[in-house]
Order: C-alpha cells, then sequence, then structure tokens
C-alpha cells in the first residue's frame, strides 16, 4: 500500500506523519523507518522507529532514492513500514510523470514485498494530477 498525504505548506502533513510513524512503531509487527531531508524530526519520532536523513546518504536524486529504498529491504527483511517526509524535496525531477514513476514502482514494491509506504508531499491537492491523485 502506498499513501499519500498532499497539502499546502503549514497543513500539518508532517504532524500526521508523525503521528503515524508513532502508531506504526506501537502497532504493527516489523520495523518502521522514516526518511526525512534533514533533521527536523529527530525529537518526534519514538526511538523504536529507525529515522534516517537523507542528507547523510546525499539521496538527492530519483534514482537513488528508489534504490536506497530497495537497500532498505535487503538489508532488514523485517521493515514493515516506510515513511518518506517532504517527498518533493528529496526528488531531483517532480514532474507528474516522475512523480507518478516513482509511485508506481513503490505500489508495485510494496505488493511484491509486503512493506507499507506512507509520503508526504507539499503541494495543492485540488491541482495534483489524476495519476497522482489515486495514492491519496
Amino acid at each position: 500500500m502506498v499513501k499519500l498525504i498532499m497539502g499546502l505548506k503549514g497543513s500539518g502533513k508532517t504532524k500526521q506523519l508523525v503521528d503515524l510513524v508513532k502508531k506504526a512503531a506501537e502497532e504493527e509487527h516489523g520495523d518502521v523507518v522514516c526518511i526525512e531531508k534533514d533533521k527536523n524530526l529527530t525529537y518526534d519520532i519514538p526511538y523504536t522507529a529507525r529515522l534516517i536523513h537523507a542528507s547523510e546518504y546525499n539521496i538527492n536524486t530519483n534514482a537513488l532514492l528508489r534504490g536506497f529504498v530497495m537497500g532498505l529491504h535487503a538489508g532488514n527483511y523485517d521493515v514493515c513500514h516506510v515513511f518518506i517526509d517532504n517527498f518533493y524535496k528529496l526528488l531531483d525531477d517532480s514532474s507528474d510523470d516522475a512523480v507518478v514513476s516513482f509511485l508506481e514502482f513503490l505500489d508495485a514494491f510494496s505488493t511484491r514485498e509486503n512493506v507499507n509506504f506512507t509520503i508526504t508531499a507539499t503541494a495543492d491537492p485540488e491541482a495534483a494530477d489524476p495519476r497522482i491523485k489515486k495514492f491519496f
């Protein structure tokens, strides 16, 4: 399952993500991972979830993020849920086609490997491409 939480700046996406990470860390049977661009969530994410700062791994392209997600799973088959904060800030290409391609990759990966993904993105949900809206 891939769930996209999209909203304008200040709409509460990150707070919602933090609440979902806390809930997943308490209730899910497996490892929970949260990927963020910088070190903004260090004190918000519970220690039972693995917080990864993408900037420390130079994750700055769509291809690197794709490989990083696959590597997370390859290194730990117990990962059951991956959260990604500020999705568009991690991508070098945030065009609709690139985003749809990435989300479809995650959807197929999720189904094949039984890993859930929850992603936040700053954008107007009303103006989103219909191919992206199906992940809301």
